[in-house]
């Protein structure tokens, strides 16, 4: 059960806003009218800088308009800021728009919605936001999660910049199991870096859990686990792995990665 919400009733608060974020994504017209219904209530108003829309037609109107413009046109996704708070008849969060591909934040807007006795919104104002330097940060960095997960070293490579500070904790020989880890300067060592991993490693690797994120201001990091399987003996192997990565202007321009690399070279080295 999600958080408790309101005087006397039991309403799931972050439930509430993935609802609200999801129909401003909804292709499906019928879908798109039901959701909007179930949402605001039927005077219900949504407030803007420019304009006032009231009742569900006007209000299905202006949520699929900004479907086709943003999502299916722009090629953009929102995505709540994680920080839905209510209380009584109000809830508020804030929501970013961002690249479906993934990049940095290009709107931030604050939502402040004032809810009936049924639960649906009755006033919902949004307010446009200054864009924080760790809305940006968090957009990369789960970004880049996701394309570390589908594995194209050239997508991952697109999140970084053209010069990339790169600090690891390896002696300067290396090891002959795992010729990736060593120094890395530009965004074609990186994308170079993360071809060298999936050579030697069976497609798909295992299935690990997703990564806890830290942000704060222009840094963030990922704590987790990497789990591989080595494609010349089919051995499977889990480390402890921690990523500190700083974003600035949209790029990601230094990646310091704490790992168990001694695991990593016993596995690789078939010992």
């Amino acid at each position: 059960m999600g958080r408790a919400y309101g005087t006397g009733m039991k309403f799931d608060i972050d439930a509430f806003a993935e609802r609200y974020v999801a129909v401003w994504h909804e292709p499906d017209p019928v879908v798109r009218k039901e959701s909007v219904a179930a949402l605001w209530a039927a005077d219900g108003t949504q407030a803007t800088e420019e304009s006032v829309y009231r009742g569900h037609e006007a209000l299905t109107d202006r949520v699929a308009s900004a479907y086709e413009q943003l999502v299916r046109d722009g090629g953009y996704v929102f995505r709540s800021a994680g920080d839905v708070v209510g209380h009584h008849d109000t809830v508020t969060f804030t929501i970013w728009m961002v690249p479906a591909a993934g990049g940095p934040v290009e709107w931030a807007g604050r939502m402040v919605l004032l809810l009936d006795a049924d639960g649906r919104i009755r006033e919902d104002f949004q307010y446009t936001l200054p864009v924080p330097p760790c809305a940006s940060t968090r957009a990369i960095a789960e970004a880049f999660v996701r394309r570390l997960a589908d594995g194209n070293p050239e997508d991952i490579g697109e999140l970084f910049a053209d010069e990339v500070e790169w600090v690891l904790d390896w002696p300067d020989e290396g090891h002959p199991a795992v010729p990736w880890i060593r120094p890395r300067h530009t965004r074609a060592d990186v994308v170079a870096h993360f071809r060298e991993i999936a050579a030697h490693h069976a497609a798909g690797g295992s299935a690990a859990p997703e990564p806890h994120l830290v942000v704060h201001d222009t840094d963030a990091v990922l704590l987790g686990e990497i789990r591989q399987t080595v494609r010349a003996t089919g051995r499977e192997y889990a480390a402890k792995v921690a990523v500190h990565l700083t974003v600035e202007d949209g790029r990601i321009t230094r990646y310091a990665v704490y790992e168990d690399s001694l695991t990593v070279a016993r596995a690789l080295a078939g010992e």
